[in-house]
C-alpha cells in the first residue's frame, strides 16, 4: 500500500514536466497473471484481520517467498519497461535480507519504536537488533501521516524510485534542457 505514495509522486512530477496521464493507460505489462497470483498468495500468507483464516508462520514465510519469486519473474518478463529493472533490484535486496535472516524481514527495534510499533513477528517482519545484511533490513519508520505503513528498507526505497521512474517514463515526461545556449545566427547583410 505504501507504493501508492511513490506512484502518486511520480504522476504529480510527470504532470509538472509535461507528461500525459492518458499515456499510463497505454502501458502494456506482460505476464500480468503473475502479479495477480503473487498478490493472492500474499493475502493467503498474511490474511487481513477480517478474513476467516490464519496461516502458520512457516507456511506464511514459504508462501511469501513463492509470491516474491512470481514478482521477480514478472519483473524479468517486463524488464524492457523503464523503471522495472530498478524495482527488481529493490525486490531482490528485500529477498536477500529475508533469506539471510531465516525467512523474515528484520526490523530494527529503533525503527519500530519510531513507528510506534512493537512486535516480535508481524506478517513477514521480525524485530531483530543484530540482523545479517543489516543495511538491507527495515531500518526507518514511515512518517506518522502515512497510515498504511510502519517501517521500510533500502529495498523498499529502491522499489519506490523504480515506480516513480516507471510512471515518469510511461507518461512521457521530460526533464527541462539545461545547458549551453546556441550562439545567435548572424544574418548576412
Amino acid at each position: 500500500m505504501v507504493l501508492v505514495l511513490p506512484v502518486a509522486a511520480g504522476i504529480a512530477l510527470a504532470l509538472l514536466a509535461g507528461g500525459d496521464l492518458r499515456r499510463l493507460a497505454d502501458l502494456q505489462f506482460r505476464g500480468i497473471a503473475l502479479f495477480y497470483v503473487a498478490i493472492g498468495i500474499q493475502v493467503l500468507a498474511f490474511p487481513f484481520p477480517f478474513l476467516p483464516w490464519h496461516t502458520g508462520d512457516g507456511v506464511g514465510r514459504a508462501l511469501w517467498l513463492v509470491s516474491y519469486a512470481l514478482l521477480v519473474a514478472a519483473a524479468f518478463v517486463n524488464r524492457g519497461i523503464a523503471g522495472v529493472p530498478i524495482i527488481a533490484v529493490g525486490m531482490l535486496s528485500n529477498v536477500a535480507a529475508v533469506l539471510a535472516n531465516g525467512g523474515h524481514m528484520p526490523a530494527l527495534p529503533s525503527a519500530l519504536r519510531a513507528a510506534h510499533r512493537s512486535f516480535h513477528v508481524h506478517f513477514n517482519s521480525a524485530a531483530n537488533a543484530s540482523p545479517h545484511l543489516a543495511w538491507l533490513v527495515d531500518r526507518w519508520a514511515v512518517p506518522h501521516w502515512v497510515h498504511v505503513g510502519n517501517v521500510f528498507s533500502v529495498g523498499d526505497v529502491v522499489i519506490g524510485i523504480g515506480a516513480m521512474v516507471l510512471v515518469w517514463c510511461a507518461m512521457g515526461a521530460r526533464l527541462p534542457r539545461v545547458g549551453r545556449r546556441s550562439a545567435p545566427v548572424e544574418q548576412p547583410s
